[in-house]
């Protein structure tokens, strides 16, 4: 890594994640989420949140023992579709996970950015149900209220009292996380805002799991990524928020300082609507590197997109090892533990990858048998490993050839 960070030369500011919010199938909160990546835990059960009946299998990953009242408090519950819901909750607890006084916040310029692919589509689906068996007529006003995607961020603005702010929501689909944070990164890094709220959230809804069915990708148990015999993806869902702040920030208070955002690359190839293509890939890891001031050889982990789906798969460990070389890192997929949670799969990613740098562990890729010839990449499978973490990538790849990839610093001192 280059002793001088990009964009120092210009004054832009380094920034650091301070805060994380986690809601998750394995774990709600930091310190849960770290203990199930450390111990390979499995969020997979039988799907509860909508009828799979007609379906020859139904699994996926749901949250359980939410309670969003616990973290939901000045803004009526009944009022945010489920995926707001994980949002607003995972981003108050993200703000106290960082120790920062929403008071002194609210008289700051900030960002919310949160990246999604369905929106509230659970909440759609009702209605659609409702539609259909009763007539437009009687759909629930309340419901209707609660679809609009916007809600994502503004309500998390509402909910903590935040008005000098933009709050876009980014719907790229299953890259969307990691777009959020590369906006909030800018944001930060530019002296544009002095803090930013950026992540992912999803809720599980039938129309994306009947999908990813009709395309014939779900599997009938559990997620394998890079395994020779995976059988699919599982549908999940939750939230993942982090608290970017610039370095100067975070030191006059005093702040733990979890990762340091390097850098990040974006790029869209609309290739094909569901097939990713390996050139773009590797290009956009190879913007990232750039952005960030990294060398490939400098990369000690990569958190890949990893769906357990052979045209994944294959294709993404192809880019890795056409950027990396012999330098190829280790290379997890979180997907096996957590299901595609869409919109928020690498905003988890980026959570997942700052933990592992601030304790010193690789989380691993489970219910990994032998891994596909055509893969060839160490996934770590099924135990954790302990390591020295200095530089993670997290890849975020989506529908349509939307690709975002984040890299990751340890903070070793120094503010210059």
């Amino acid at each position: 890594m280059s002793s001088t960070r990009p964009g120092a030369e210009s004054g832009r500011r380094r920034v650091v994640l301070t805060g994380f919010g986690v809601i998750s199938s394995i774990g709600i909160g930091a310190a849960e989420f770290t203990e199930s990546l450390r111990k390979g835990r499995s969020g997979v059960s039988p799907i509860s949140v909508f009828d799979v009946e007609g379906f020859a299998h139904g699994n996926g990953c749901e949250v359980k023992g939410f309670e969003p009242e616990q973290w939901i408090t000045r803004t009526p519950v009944q009022e945010l579709g489920r995926a707001s819901r994980f949002a607003v909750a995972a981003a108050r607890m993200a703000v106290q996970d960082a120790g920062l006084d929403l008071e002194v916040l609210a008289g700051q310029r900030g960002l919310v950015s949160v990246g999604t692919t369905d929106g509230e589509s659970f909440e759609l689906d009702q209605l659609v149900a409702a539609e259909l068996a009763d007539g437009p007529e009687n759909m629930d006003p309340e419901i209707v209220r609660r679809v609009s995607a916007a809600r994502l961020s503004t309500t998390i603005a509402q909910e903590l009292g935040l008005s000098d702010i933009e709050a876009p929501t980014i719907a790229t689909a299953c890259s969307a996380g990691n777009y959020a944070i590369g906006y909030g990164f800018d944001a930060v890094s530019s002296g544009e805002v002095d803090f930013a709220l950026c992540g992912g959230a999803d809720a599980m809804c039938r129309k994306t799991f009947t999908g990813f069915y009709r395309l014939g990708t779900i599997a009938p148990e559990f997620c394998q990524p890079f395994d020779a015999d995976r059988k699919g993806i599982l549908t999940g869902e939750g939230a993942g928020v982090l608290v970017l702040e610039s370095l100067e920030s975070a030191l006059a208070r005093n702040a733990v300082i979890y990762a340091e955002v390097l850098g990040y690359g974006l790029n869209c190839d609309a290739y094909h609507q569901v097939a990713p293509k390996g050139d773009s890939v590797a290009e956009c890891m190879r913007i990232a590197l750039d952005n960030a001031g990294v060398k490939p050889q400098e990369v000690d982990l990569i958190s890949a997109h990893g769906t357990g789906t052979k045209a994944n798969d294959i294709t993404e460990a192809g880019a890795i090892r056409e950027v990396f070389a012999e330098d190829t890192p280790r290379t997890i997929s979180l997907k096996s533990m957590l299901g595609h949670t869409m919109g928020a799969a690498s905003a988890l990613g980026a959570i997942a990858c700052g933990l592992a740098i601030t304790h010193g562990f690789i989380p691993p890729t489970i219910n990994h048998r032998r891994t596909d010839p055509e893969c060839d990449i160490d996934c770590v499978p099924n135990e954790a490993v302990d390591a020295d973490l200095r530089i993670v990538q997290n890849n975020g790849l989506a529908f349509g050839g939307n690709n975002s990839i984040v890299i990751l610093g340890k903070y070793e001192g120094s503010a210059a």
